[in-house]
């Protein structure tokens, strides 16, 4: 087959695969009534489980995540595991303890829930500064990281004879339009079975291409089959697929400590309190269907190392590759998973492989996009702005936000490029405002008695010592590394809970007790118990796998 007539193949894939989720989409979405806040902010609470977690899953996985994952995965070891089989024990969490509070009182956003139980200012501050984040910052990121990888991956750029930057400006603009058409005319419902969708392909060239590495792998290093590639690894050096990284580990390898504390934490933020994650469990019919969501998408997460890290590792060992990952140079990091997938993916799937990628950058922004236009519809048009009208016209004003935001998102992430570091700095913004938006859900959840004030003292609190964090910089006595931000989340979590805590047990304030409002079945999924203990189990195993009392001694 020539280069020609196979590029051919790959766009007819990737056409037909893109149009195909999209006529889906359109069809299951016909006839919804998307002019109320239940129908288009929450896809009129009707979203059964397997779609909440195909959603939650594509919400989550980017781009940046495919091809900077698996970067970590072939700069360090197995240890970035972390993140996805981590992730089960949060949804865990989300499933048995936040869901039914949040179903319970029948809210729409995390700043809702947060004027009910403190004030209307708590709500403005975070729905403000959420709102900001997710329009400048987020989207525009991206757009930009997803378009750089689809340059990386497929080389537009090459292909059509154009300059690299106008190559990813281009994809932005295409990226860009088409995630805000679903979030904007679709509302939720089509954001999440577009995502539904979407994920089932992920699951498939995803988990593809460990396989088709593997088997290369044994090809060239004188085996035959993915088990001989798979021995290659752990004969050769086995310490690359140890999952346990030491205490002192510099970034990006996760400390094994961090497991059991800052990531725990800051995950707890990511799958609990997060609005654009925390969405579609709102969405749910029922509180069953939701937790179904929550417990299928942490199954989901625990083997997402599969196509997360495990392929970066492959591309560590891959000789076929070296080169093209050396003359990256610095920027190698995020060669490796790009160099891997030209190699072992043929061409006839190549563009179901773009889709599936494709549609993983259009999941991360729509759902933002959609989120960002809820909160500032409901959290502050309707809470603060003109809180007496009809409810179609908060759905218009969200359309016009939504498409506001978009089109400044697009105009904007081009020139991410010339941003220094603005992936870090995002980074660094969600971790300020991350632990200080958990705590006052966990106050709104847990805590009852609290004073009204108490979210604010601790979002100054943490805001200021966070900062000084940053500016100290403090090294691993041991080896003079930067001591792994994690570890600051993991200490200020501790600090600002039992603030909480001790002002709850002190406070002669009445306990906080709002009347249900809730609007869907709230009987428990009967199965739960049963289904959350094999996920614990999957998980240990994993764990136990990927150490030295396993396969990496």
């Amino acid at each position: 087959m020539s280069f020609f007539n196979s590029m051919i193949w790959v766009v007819i894939t990737f056409l037909f695969f893109t149009a195909l989720v999209a006529v889906i989409s359109a069809v299951k979405t016909r006839g919804d009534q998307l002019d109320t806040n239940d129908g288009y902010f929450l896809a009129g609470r009707g979203l059964p489980g397997l779609v909440i977690a195909g959603s939650l899953l594509l919400t989550n996985l980017s781009a940046e995540q495919l091809v900077g994952t698996n970067g970590q995965g072939w700069a360090t070891n197995m240890s970035p595991m972390a993140f996805e089989v981590g992730s089960l024990f949060t949804l865990l969490a989300l499933a048995y303890f936040f869901l039914p509070t949040y179903l319970k009182y029948g809210v729409t956003t995390m700043p809702e829930l947060m004027e009910a139980r403190f004030d209307r200012t708590t709500r403005l501050i975070f729905s403000v500064l959420t709102v900001i984040m997710y329009s400048i910052l987020n989207l525009p990121v991206i757009l930009y990281s997803g378009a750089v990888a689809f340059e990386r991956i497929f080389d537009f750029s090459g292909a059509l004879n154009i300059s690299r930057f106008a190559s990813v400006a281009i994809l932005c603009v295409i990226i860009g339009v088409i995630g805000a058409c679903y979030a904007i005319f679709g509302g939720l419902k089509a954001v999440a079975v577009s995502d539904t969708i979407n994920g089932i392909g992920l699951l498939i060239g995803g988990l593809l291409v460990p396989f088709l590495g593997l088997a290369m792998l044994a090809k060239e290093t004188g085996g035959s089959g993915i088990i001989d590639g798979f021995m290659y690894m752990v004969h050769t050096e086995p310490a690359k697929l140890n999952a346990w990284a030491s205490w002192d580990a510099s970034q990006p390898a996760l400390p094994w400590p961090l497991i059991f504390t800052g990531m725990f934490f800051y995950n707890l933020f990511a799958w609990c309190t997060h609005q654009s994650f925390v969405q579609r469990t709102l969405a749910a019919k029922s509180l069953a269907e939701g937790q179904k969501g929550a417990i299928y998408c942490g199954f989901l997460k625990s083997i997402g190392f599969f196509y997360l890290v495990l392929p970066g590792v492959i591309a560590y060992f891959l000789p076929s590759i070296q080169d093209t990952i050396a003359a990256a140079g610095s920027n190698a990091i995020d060669v490796a998973y790009p160099a891997l997938i030209a190699a072992v993916i043929p061409k006839p799937i190549l563009g179901f492989f773009a889709a599936v990628l494709f549609g993983a950058i259009l999941s991360s922004f729509n759902s933002v996009l959609n989120s960002a236009s809820t909160m500032f519809a409901l959290d502050i048009v309707k809470a603060v702005v003109k809180p007496d009208q009809p409810e179609v016209y908060y759905v218009k004003i969200a359309k016009r936000f939504g498409t506001l935001v978009a089109v400044v998102s697009i105009a904007i992430s081009p020139f991410v490029a010339y941003a220094n570091g603005i992936t870090t700095f995002l980074n660094s913004m969600m971790q300020f405002l991350g632990l200080p938006i958990l705590t006052t859900i966990m106050g709104a959840v847990f805590f009852k008695r609290v004073p009204n004030w108490t979210p604010k003292v601790v979002t100054v609190f943490h805001l200021v010592v966070y900062a000084i964090f940053l500016i100290v910089a403090p090294t691993y006595p041991t080896n003079g590394e930067p001591i792994h931000y994690l570890y600051a989340m993991a200490v200020l979590f501790v600090l600002e809970v039992a603030f909480y805590a001790i002002l709850n047990h002190t406070s002669k304030k009445e306990e906080w007790n709002p009347p249900a409002t809730g609007t869907v079945d709230m009987t428990p999924w009967k199965y739960r118990h049963i289904v959350c203990l094999a996920g614990i189990v999957l998980a240990i195993a994993l764990y136990i796998f990927f150490s030295p009392i396993g396969i990496a001694a």
